[in-house]
């Protein structure tokens, strides 16, 4: 809060305040600051502690004014990317309601125009750094990984002394590893694939620097500054914003309960010819929802029909039934990518991932990680196959799924008791909750109660407001935080 007997004045402490979210990206660029009056009322302070703060930020060059609508976050300038060529017509998408279980089906292509040329996505680096600026001791609802002592194991520093005898550190300190990652583990990989009917061998599989690295060997490899990607919507912000970094033009797809929205793909496919599907089928970011057999058949007819690769992230796979539908599993991997890690199950950092990809993709995808990062840790890659191969990972996945559904009951509950509903069944380790107002000013509230939630506009690839939020089961368990979350709410409204 601020403090009156502070050495700085009420304005120097708000205005600081507000400086430290924007440079640290939890106040994203082209974020909105609350008007003059909601902010006064917020910290208690008066209209003209306020003006003259947020003088301060204009002086500072952090925010900008704007006539008649107030003031936002600075954006940093960009060079927009080529547009991607424009087909003999308009591809329109009907907007789909923000709070619906499932889209509606889009019966008219003539209400809001898509043609590959929008404003660029969100900022995702503001959910980045928050996982790496502490805003409080507190439960953080707005996190993307388990708290760290639902993954502390013994097993994992026994792992590492098993494999770092004297001269074992030596070898691996003086020369490099694998080009494509350690074999043992890459043998490992393939066995526990094979479990969830994903034929890979290890000739298949390239290790990388967690599953996000896997993605960008896949983009770097398979794409061009310009080429369309499609890309589930609702979806992960860091993919939004890692394509359009990289030139893409983003096909957004709305992610039904069954699947992505079929009929949008065929229209991108006819208009755009994307080179690329970017899919989460099992236990969907932020939703929760799994691919159906159905749905995953009619995508793998698009692709073979347009030409087109797939990659499905399975970042959540050791938290599914292994008889959850997978593309890859259905495709054989011919023109499906299978990616995946162990961040989020295992040890976030130790940053082992992996891909397996059709037998002639793998020389084009190895010479791309060779020109990033040469090979990957050999230690780290080598503890993990003997965390596999003894059983110890599927024993520790065992007993968070357990966790998870026990946390998962009680914040649902919570979340219920205090007045919001669930845009979707809530399923895996997140859930996309409707709050009824809007969750990015919600957002900036919640930080002063020292809560990092995510909001809505964070998961689509232009930033809209929304009234839905994605929480961390394992983090929103408490009742301390939906109190807090009831109260700010029941204020905006």
């Amino acid at each position: 809060m601020l403090m009156k007997t502070s050495s700085q004045s009420l304005t120097a402490q708000l205005s600081a305040r507000f400086a430290e979210r924007i440079r640290s990206r939890l106040l994203a660029p082209g974020a909105r600051l609350p008007s003059v009056r909601l902010c006064a009322q917020q910290q208690g302070v008066s209209v003209a502690t306020v003006v003259a703060a947020y003088d301060q930020l204009l002086a500072q060059g952090l925010v900008v004014a704007q006539k008649n609508r107030g003031f936002f976050v600075r954006e940093a300038s960009r060079t927009a990317p080529p547009a991607a060529p424009r087909a003999d017509k308009s591809v329109t998408v009907k907007p789909q309601p923000e709070a619906a279980v499932s889209p509606a089906p889009m019966d008219s292509w003539s209400t809001a125009t898509w043609i590959a040329t929008r404003q660029a996505p969100v900022d995702a680096t503001a959910l980045i750094r928050g996982m790496f600026h502490k805003i409080s001791h507190k439960p953080q609802p707005g996190m993307g990984v388990f708290p760290a002592d639902w993954l502390e194991t013994t097993f994992m520093p026994a792992a590492v002394r098993k494999v770092s005898s004297v001269s074992a550190l030596r070898d691996f300190s003086l020369q490099y590893g694998e080009p494509m990652g350690d074999s043992g583990l890459r043998r490992a990989l393939s066995q526990k694939l094979g479990a969830i009917n994903v034929p890979a061998t290890p000739a298949q599989i390239i290790t990388t620097v967690g599953a996000t690295h896997a993605l960008d060997i896949v983009s770097r490899t398979l794409l061009r500054a310009g080429d369309c990607v499609m890309v589930e919507e609702p979806g992960w912000a860091v993919e939004f914003a890692r394509l359009d970094a990289l030139g893409m033009r983003i096909l957004p797809v709305p992610r039904r309960a069954d699947g992505p929205d079929l009929e949008v793909m065929a229209k991108y496919c006819e208009a755009h010819s994307p080179k690329l599907f970017v899919s989460v089928s099992v236990f969907h970011n932020p939703t929760g929802y799994c691919l159906t057999p159905g749905s995953a058949h009619r995508v793998l007819q698009l692709a073979n029909q347009h030409n087109f690769h797939i990659v499905e992230d399975d970042t959540y796979s050791h938290l599914a039934p292994e008889h959850a539908t997978r593309l890859c599993a259905l495709d054989g991997l011919q023109r499906t990518i299978y990616v995946s890690g162990f961040a989020k199950i295992l040890a976030p950092g130790w940053r082992v991932g992996f891909l397996a990809a059709p037998p002639e993709l793998v020389e084009r995808l190895l010479d791309t990680k060779l020109l990033a990062t040469l090979t990957t840790p050999a230690l780290l890659e080598k503890a993990l196959a003997w965390c596999i191969d003894q059983g110890q990972l599927r024993r520790h996945a065992e007993r968070v799924r357990t966790r998870l559904d026990q946390a998962r009951a009680r914040s649902v509950k919570l979340a219920l008791a205090h007045g919001c509903t669930f845009a979707a069944e809530p399923a895996g380790l997140f859930g996309w909750v409707d709050t009824g107002v809007d969750t990015d000013a919600l957002s900036q509230r919640m930080l002063d109660e020292g809560y990092l939630i995510a909001p809505g506009a964070l998961f689509h690839a232009v930033r809209t407001p929304s009234p839905l939020m994605r929480i961390n089961f394992a983090t929103t368990q408490e009742a301390a935080f939906w109190k807090v979350f009831a109260r700010l709410r029941d204020g905006m409204k």
